[in-house]
Formats: structure tokens, C-alpha cells, sequence
């Protein structure tokens, strides 16, 4: 099982707009990211990250709202490796692994069995599994102890205990071999009559071959525009040097990549808070209350900088009422943590035997 794991780590990637996040992996024959059509929904590109994949745009090629499938562009040069599919039927009771990224845990398994091998609904034969699947697995492989993928995790019941449903690795294969006919151009499947669509066979914003109103928003998607403070926050972002599409990973959340730290900022909507988070090293196995201590002298020093420990991560964070922050009072701030988080973790691994912490595995 560690063996298929740690060879998942190369195909999956997290995906993330500013609607949310989700799970994807890569096709090797089809050079496409597969992941769940509302893992992109509205949006036609997202930014993709993977562990030899850079983070960066992608766009929306193919959407499929009938099975809930969508396939992203891979960009023309990257390491990303493909997983092989399996489209024979699983049986019931066989062991699978659910690969994705809950709740932002990058690179997260669960193992568990089939526990119904079709389980209809909506016209659709799913797969039923035990395997804990939450936000965040949407788009990722289900695999078998061969190594191969047999389904694409595509939905929970909601206060169900482990009722996890994974689209079969068929209807995978039946979108990935029509949409190679047509030569990378964006398309969207019909969800009256399942046909293929590409722009020019669409008339106007229905179906050509049935009727059926389609959704045009992957020919002309319309572009996102943040509000209020999530606005300010972007210019503050942009006035820095970051290319702010590639820091959104979510409604109200950003993340900013700076040396070897990394950067959430969070605007809760609600209190008013910009909460800004910067992940530094993990915790030494020993002297741990050297490093304490140096943490808790340089906490009496930093005006407006707190440190603090989340499980074996040591942090340095920044709060702030959404009223106290406009764009040059934000700019000043933000330099300050992106400067300070820097040199605290160098000073941390090097001084005080901080553990690195290696962004993309976390």
C-alpha cells in the first residue's frame, strides 16, 4: 500500500479557484488533468500545484456536467507521471485506496472496501465505498492494490457514516477517448442527449443535435472580481510583486509562497478578521524549550507579530480588523511578515535544530 501512495504523490494535484478547492490527477494518454466538474465549476482556469508541478494557471478544456467530469490542460512541459486505469467492474468487498487533498492536507489515503459495486443514481451506476472521503477528495483516484484507477471520488452523503461514491473508471475512458477527437479544443457534453459539444456546434447556447440549453461559460467564462476587503487584500498582494490568481485557493483565501515559508491569509467575512498565518519549520526532536524560549523573548518584541505551535508546525502570524488595513498600511504590513517569516525559519532550522518543513508534502 506505501508503495501505490507514494507513486500517487507524482499523479495527483490540488486544485484550487476562488470557489474552492479540490483533487485532480493526470492522464498520461490524453496529457489532461481529470478531475470533478464542480471542482471547477464557473471558472475556466484554476490554479494547479502537484509535487513536480509547480504552481500555476491551467485552463478548462472539457466539461461534462452530466458525470460530473472535467479536464484541465497540463502545461507543455512538466514530471507528472500517469496512473493506469482499470475499466473492468470492481467487485464487492475489494480493497481500494481514496487518494486527494481533504481540507488541504495534501496527498491524504484512506483505505477501505467496495461496498456496493453499482449503486445507482441519477441514471448513473456508481461506485459505493467505506473509504473517508471529505471536502477536498472530490476529483481524486480511487485505486485497487494494483496500482490502478478504477474510479473518480465524486461525492459524499451528507451526515452519513462512510457513504463515499466514486464515479466508475469506464465513463472516464468514454470521455477521454471522444474528446481526443477533437484535437484539444474546449467542448462540453450535452447533458440531454450526451453528445460532445465544441463551440461551433453549439447554436447560439443550445445543443445543435437536441435543443437542450447549454452552459456557455467555458466559451466565455466571466472573469472573477474580489469586494470589499478581499479587493484590498488582492491590490496589497499585487502592489508586493504576487501574481494574484496564482495565490487564490479558495473563497477568501490566499496563499503566498516566500522563500521557504508559506503564507495563508484568511478574511473571515463574519468577525472582520485578516488572519495571516505563516507555516515556518516543524518542532526539533530534542531542546525543544531552547527554541521555546527564544520564541517566547522574540514574541515580546514583535509588535503586531505573534509565534505560536500547531501541532509540531511553529507559526507567525498576523491579525488584523479588516477597518485597520488599507492598501499602504496593508503593503507595509504584509512586507513585514513575508520578511520576518524568512528569516525566522532560517534562524530556527539553523539555530535551534527546527525541522525543514517541505511545503508541497505537508
Amino acid at each position: 500500500m506505501n508503495e501505490i501512495i507514494e507513486k500517487y504523490k507524482n499523479i495527483i494535484i490540488q486544485i484550487a479557484s476562488p470557489y474552492g478547492s479540490g483533487t485532480g490527477f493526470y492522464n498520461k494518454e490524453n496529457n489532461v488533468f481529470v478531475t470533478n466538474y464542480h471542482v471547477i465549476e464557473g471558472n475556466d482556469e484554476v490554479l494547479i500545484s502537484g509535487r513536480n508541478l509547480k504552481k500555476r494557471t491551467a485552463k478548462v478544456i472539457f466539461l461534462d456536467p452530466l458525470y460530473d467530469l472535467a479536464f484541465i490542460q497540463a502545461p507543455e512541459s512538466h514530471e507528472m507521471i500517469g496512473g493506469p486505469l482499470n475499466v473492468s467492474p470492481v467487485g464487492e468487498g475489494e480493497s481500494i485506496i481514496a487518494i486527494g487533498n481533504p481540507y488541504g492536507l495534501k496527498y491524504t489515503a484512506t483505505k477501505g472496501i467496495v461496498s456496493k459495486a453499482r449503486r445507482a443514481y441519477n441514471e448513473i451506476d456508481y461506485i459505493q465505498i467505506d473509504a473517508a472521503i471529505n471536502a477536498g477528495n472530490s476529483g481524486g483516484p480511487l485505486v485497487n492494490m494494483n496500482g490502478e484507477i478504477v474510479g473518480i471520488n465524486t461525492f459524499i452523503i451528507n451526515q452519513s457514516d462512510g457513504l463515499g461514491f466514486s464515479l466508475p473508471a469506464s465513463y472516464l475512458a468514454s470521455a477521454l477517448n471522444d474528446y481526443a477527437l477533437l484535437n484539444n479544443e474546449k467542448a462540453i457534453r450535452c447533458k440531454s442527449c450526451k453528445k460532445i459539444l465544441t463551440e461551433k456546434q453549439i447554436d447560439g447556447s443550445y445543443c445543435s443535435n437536441c435543443g437542450a440549453a447549454i452552459d456557455m461559460k467555458i466559451f466565455n467564462p466571466k472573469p472573477f472580481f474580489p469586494a470589499g476587503a478581499a479587493f484590498t487584500l488582492e491590490k496589497i498582494f499585487e502592489k508586493i510583486g504576487f501574481i494574484v490568481k496564482e495565490t487564490r485557493i479558495g473563497n477568501n483565501t490566499w496563499e503566498l509562497d516566500h522563500g521557504s515559508a508559506q503564507i495563508k491569509v484568511i478574511y473571515d467575512a463574519k468577525t472582520r478578521f485578516v488572519i495571516a498565518d505563516a507555516w515556518l519549520c516543524n518542532l526539533p526532536e530534542e531542546n525543544i524549550l531552547n527554541l521555546y524560549d527564544y520564541l517566547l523573548r522574540e514574541n515580546y518584541d514583535n509588535e503586531g507579530l505573534v509565534f505560536s505551535v500547531n501541532n509540531q508546525a511553529v507559526l507567525l502570524s498576523l491579525i488584523t480588523y479588516d477597518d485597520d488595513i488599507n492598501i499602504e498600511s496593508g503593503v507595509e504590513l504584509f512586507r513585514n511578515i513575508l520578511q520576518k517569516a524568512d528569516y525566522y525559519d532560517e534562524i530556527l532550522i539553523n539555530k535551534y535544530f527546527g525541522k525543514k518543513r517541505i511545503i508541497d508534502l505537508e
